[in-house]
């Protein structure tokens, strides 16, 4: 900026420092916290199991060794701590707040870990909501974490562009299902983060089928499968499986098996 400078931007030329210079809008973490690697977990719409890919993620990154932590973004529908069974208020420490964490260890910070009740309603507009997922990233004491997941609301709305702005994100993993509707709206997903720049690791398809246990025939459920025509690097495909509903309800996310997305945690 010239030691000249206004501060009146149409006064000045176009080869102003200020005008040419990227602006950076990342926020920092606090001095008692080191993260590592950002993933976010992210979806063109609702219901497709964004969740329970940033679930399974997670605990897949905490059985290979690494200091794992969920941040969850979906302010108005979190589902993070029921699907591990964490229940409890998060506590302040001065003016920073402690992540509460699952019997395996990984920490996270949730929405509904500051409410009185858990189904009490997060009646707030967008500016606020943006503002308390860069509070998750600032004022959060997370401590030495390997790998933290995001755990995105659907959409490429405020949220999604706050996250990508504030919080230095390494990658992203795109969910979506087999309907055609669900994959022209990932493709709405997949193009966000290509204008934001930042690469996409992973795209699973879950509820891409249902094997009966009878026979192992493999049914389509939803639709043929169109992930391929996505997908470019890697890809996953979960199938349609009870246990893993039962598990989430249960808050016994961490028993189910999480082998399948080595590939993305490699």
């Amino acid at each position: 900026m010239s030691d000249n400078c206004t501060h009146d931007c149409s006064t000045c030329g176009k080869d102003c420092s200020s005008r040419t210079e990227p602006q950076s809008f990342l926020e920092k973490t606090n001095e008692l916290s080191k993260v590592k690697k950002v993933i976010a977990v992210m979806s063109g719409k609702g219901g497709v199991g964004k969740s329970f890919v940033t679930s399974a993620l997670a605990i897949n990154s905490m059985k290979r060794g690494n200091k794992t932590a969920i941040l969850d973004a979906d302010i108005t529908g979190p589902s993070i701590p029921k699907m591990f069974g964490v229940k409890g208020k998060a506590v302040g420490k001065d003016k920073y707040i402690i992540p509460n964490e699952t019997a395996d260890g990984i920490k996270i910070i949730s929405s509904n870990l500051l409410l009185d009740n858990e189904t009490d309603p997060v009646i707030w507009r967008g500016p606020v909501i943006a503002g308390l997922v860069r509070q998750f990233w600032t004022d959060v004491i997370w401590d030495e974490v390997d790998c933290m997941y995001v755990d995105m609301p659907p959409g490429t709305g405020d949220v999604p562009l706050t996250v990508f702005q504030s919080i230095p994100v390494n990658g992203i993993v795109v969910v979506t299902t087999p309907q055609d509707l669900v994959g022209m709206v990932v493709e709405k997903a997949v193009n966000m983060a290509k204008m934001m720049n930042i690469p996409i690791i992973g795209i699973v398809e879950n509820m891409s089928y249902f094997e009966c246990p009878n026979c192992n025939e493999k049914y389509e459920i939803f639709g043929k499968s169109n992930v391929d025509e996505i997908a470019k690097k890697y890809d996953i495909k979960i199938p349609i499986n009870p246990e893993i509903v039962e598990k989430s309800d249960l808050g016994k996310i961490n028993e189910i098996d999480t082998k399948i997305f080595d590939s993305i945690n490699k």
